[in-house]
């Protein structure tokens, strides 16, 4: 429990602090080489990629999931491929604070989507996932689900990318208190546009292994959820607090 409040608090503190320094121009990536254009794409790929920050267990009809998210990812290779734009920087992080909705159908389907604009960079992100519940959970079983999910980035005038993503998940609630955690793998496609065609780069596409583990509170229909993720090297930690029922 304490860890997971830590986790939140550094989440927080990195919103106020992630503007110290100058943020990196990803519109001048045609002055990457491909290997340094291949380490770009890993570290914003993992940022990007979906996370739902909630349990496995389906909301059902008629339920909704309306949060707000902070994702904070640790750019693994950020001293290499931000070196090579500008030296100068000194950005370790992507910060994407995020509008999210879940929405319960029939079936043990949910869907879901959101919205992400950057606090430190100049993109911005769109995705969806669609999640089914093998099983819904009980007193005395866990839920599973499988999700599938899609994210696309934007706002880069000299890159396209967006990722697909499967992923299964278990969790169990005690009272007000549900811990969870799962496994799946991203696949990222990151093409160079405009200028950074020009310049000789070519498209990358890859597939990273995910992993992740958090906890969701509930107090009526308060929620509020920490997760901590591993897409590929990159590690990522997130805080929601939202409207649950």
């Amino acid at each position: 429990m304490k860890n997971f409040k830590s986790i939140g608090l550094v989440i927080i503190f990195s919103l106020f602090t992630s503007n110290v320094g100058a943020a990196p121009n990803l519109n001048v990536i045609d002055t990457l080489g491909q290997d340094f254009f291949r380490l770009l794409s890993e570290d914003v790929g993992a940022a990007i990629s979906y996370r739902a920050v909630q349990p496995a267990e389906p909301l059902k009809v008629p339920g909704f999931d309306i949060s707000a998210v902070v994702t904070a990812t640790e750019l693994v290779n950020a001293d290499k491929w931000l070196n090579a734009i500008d030296a100068n920087n000194s950005t370790t992080q992507i910060i994407l604070p995020k509008i999210q909705a879940t929405i319960g159908l029939p079936y043990s389907f949910d869907i879901g989507a959101f919205y992400s604009n950057s606090s430190n960079t100049d993109i911005s992100v769109t995705g969806a996932e669609l999640k089914y519940g093998i099983l819904d959970g009980s007193t005395l079983m866990p839920a599973i689900a499988v999700r599938a999910t899609y994210t696309q980035l934007d706002g880069i005038d000299q890159l396209y990318m967006d990722t697909k993503g499967a992923d299964i998940s278990i969790s169990k609630g005690f009272a007000f208190f549900t811990p969870y955690a799962g496994v799946g793998s991203v696949w990222v496609n990151s093409k160079p546009r405009a200028e950074a065609a020009a310049a000789g780069l070519k498209e990358e596409s890859f597939q990273l292994n995910k992993y992740f583990v958090g906890a969701n509170f509930a107090l009526t229909i308060i929620s509020f959820a920490l997760e901590a993720d591993k897409t590929g090297e990159a590690t990522s930690y997130s805080v929601k607090l939202g409207l649950r029922w």
